[in-house]
C-alpha cells in the first residue's frame, strides 16, 4: 500500500491527521503547502492526497486539476475550514474524489480514505488490463518476417492513425478479425469499443436487427426498443466479418452509414446517427460478387477505399517454424504442461501441409498434437494422420525450373478460385478428378 500525503499549514491539524491514519495502519507524509507537496508528488507514489483549500501558496481546487493531469491516477480530498459550494462543485469538476469540511466531517475520512483506496485499486487495475490489451494486439506482437505478412502490417500500420475505412480480404484462417482489432487498438479510437459482427452468422431479419437495432411493437416478440451493434459501436470501431455475405437490401442500409453516419431501426421513423470507423473483411472475391448480381458496385468502393489482403499461410512457409513455437509455449501453459519442441520431423512436416485452412488449422492441428504428446518433444506421430501421410512420401524438391514446380502452383491458384472444391478444381483443369487426387499426392497439397 502506498502513502497517504497530507498538504495543510496547521500543524496541530496536519499531525492530529497523520496520526488516526497510522493507527488504522496507513504510512503518512507530510507537507506544509502545495510547492512541497507537489515536489513530494515527483518523489514518491501516493495512492491519496488529503490536501486544503486555501494554503498560503495558492488554492487546493486549482491544484487537484494540476495533480489530476500529471498523476491521474492518484485521488484527493480536499478539505476546508468553511463549506463553500461553488469551490465543492469546481474541485469534483478538477477531479478531486471527495470535498469535505473540517470538524464537522472528521469521523468520514477514515472510511473515505478506504473508499478512494479501492478506486486507485480499480483504476490500476484497469490500467493494466488495458495495457495488456494494447500489447496483445500491438503490431509489434505479429509473429513472422515473411515479406508478404511484414507488407500486410505496414499497410495496417499506415491506416490505423486515420479514419479510413478499411477492407481486409484473404482465405478463411487467415487472422482478419485480429489485424481488425490491431488496427482498432493503434487508433485514436482505442478507448471505446471494438464491436465485431459475423454477416453470415444470422438470417437476414435476425442480422438486421443485430446490426441496427429495432423499436418495440416492430415485429413478433419485440417488446422493448433494442439498440443494434452500430449504436453500440459509437465513437469505435465495428468490424464487419464476411461482408460478402450481406444481403442485398442490407448492403443498401450500411452504404447509407457509409455515406451519412445515419440509419433507421427497424420499426423507426427517426435517423439514428452514429460516428464510427468500419472495418470490412472477406474471403470472397467481391469483384465477382458485383459481376454476378450479389453485391453493390458503389458499396464495394466505399469499403474498399484501402484495401489489404493477408497472405494465406502457404504463401508464409519461412513463418510456420516461429508460429509452431508461439502456439506449443501458449498452449502447453494453459493446460499446465511442460513447455515442448518440435522434432524435425514433425516441423518439417507442418511445413510441407496445405494449410486450407491457415492459421486456424494450424492451431487445431497442434492442439490435437499436445493431447496426444506424451514426452518432451513434440514428435510426427503425435501430429494429425494426414501429416504423417505427407512425410511417408518421397521428400523430392521440384526445382522453379522444372515443369512439375509451374504445375504445382497452377494447381494451387485453382484451388484457391474455386474455394478448394476439387471436382470444380478437376473440371477447371481438364483432368479427371482421380488424376487431381494423384496430383495432390503427389505435391502433398492436402
Amino acid at each position: 500500500m502506498n502513502p497517504i500525503l497530507i498538504i495543510d499549514d496547521e500543524v496541530k491539524l496536519r499531525s492530529l491527521l497523520a496520526r488516526i491514519m497510522e493507527l488504522e495502519g496507513f504510512e503518512v507524509v507530510q507537507a506544509s503547502d502545495l510547492k512541497t507537496g507537489f515536489k513530494k508528488l515527483e518523489q514518491h507514489t501516493f495512492d491519496v492526497v488529503l490536501c486544503d483549500v486555501k494554503l498560503p501558496d495558492g488554492s487546493g481546487v486549482d491544484f487537484s486539476k494540476k495533480v489530476k493531469d500529471r498523476f491521474p491516477l492518484v485521488e484527493l480530498i480536499l478539505m476546508t475550514a468553511y463549506g463553500n459550494i461553488p469551490d465543492g462543485v469546481q474541485a469534483i469538476k478538477n477531479g478531486a474524489y471527495d470535498y469535505i469540511i473540517k470538524g464537522e466531517d472528521n469521523n468520514k475520512i477514515i472510511p473515505l480514505l478506504y473508499r478512494a483506496m479501492e478506486k486507485v485499486k480499480l483504476n490500476k487495475r484497469v490500467e493494466k488490463l488495458e495495457s495488456q490489451l494494447e500489447q496483445k494486439y500491438s503490431f509489434d506482437k505479429t509473429i513472422g518476417k515473411s515479406a508478404a505478412l511484414l507488407q500486410a502490417v505496414q499497410l495496417a500500420k499506415r491506416v490505423a492513425t486515420t479514419a479510413t475505412t478499411v477492407l481486409l480480404t484473404g482465405e478463411t484462417g487467415t487472422g482478419k478479425e485480429v489485424f481488425a482489432q490491431s488496427i482498432h487498438h493503434e487508433s485514436s479510437r482505442k478507448k471505446q469499443s471494438f464491436v465485431a459482427i459475423n454477416c453470415a452468422a444470422f438470417s437476414k431479419d435476425l442480422l438486421e436487427s443485430e446490426m441496427f437495432g429495432h423499436k418495440a411493437g416492430s415485429f413478433t416478440n419485440a417488446i422493448k426498443d433494442q439498440k443494434g451493434l452500430f449504436e453500440e459501436a459509437h465513437l469505435g470501431t465495428i468490424f464487419l466479418d464476411e461482408i460478402g455475405e450481406l444481403p442485398l437490401d442490407l448492403q443498401a442500409k450500411l452504404l447509407r452509414v457509409l455515406e451519412t453516419g445515419t440509419f433507421l431501426k427497424i420499426g423507426d421513423s427517426k435517423p439514428t446517427t452514429v460516428d464510427i470507423r468500419i472495418i470490412a473483411a472477406t474471403n470472397r472475391d467481391l469483384t465477382k460478387e458485383i459481376q454476378q448480381g450479389n453485391f453493390r458496385e458503389d458499396l464495394y468502393y466505399r469499403l474498399s477505399v484501402f484495401p489489404i489482403e493477408l497472405p494465406a499461410l502457404r504463401n508464409r512457409i519461412s513463418d510456420i517454424a516461429e508460429l509452431v513455437d508461439h502456439f506449443l509455449k501458449m498452449m502447453t501453459l494453459q493446460s499446465g504442461k511442460k513447455t515442448l519442441k518440435p522434432s524435425k520431423e514433425a516441423l518439417e512436416a507442418l511445413k510441407a501441409h496445405a494449410w486450407p485452412g491457415n492459421i486456424r488449422e494450424l492451431k487445431n492441428a497442434l492442439e490435437r498434437a499436445i493431447i496426444m504428446n506424451n514426452g518432451d518433444v513434440l514428435e510426427l506421430i503425435d501430429l494429425p494422420i494426414e501429416f504423417q501421410k505427407h512425410a511417408s512420401v518421397s521428400a523430392k524438391t521440384i526445382s522453379s525450373f522444372e515443369l512439375a514446380y509451374a504445375e504445382k502452383n497452377h494447381i494451387l491458384s485453382v484451388l484457391k478460385y474455386t474455394n478448394g472444391n476439387k471436382t470444380k478444381t478437376a473440371e477447371l483443369l481438364g483432368i479427371a478428378l482421380t488424376t487431381l487426387y494423384r496430383k495432390l499426392e503427389e505435391y502433398r497439397l492436402g
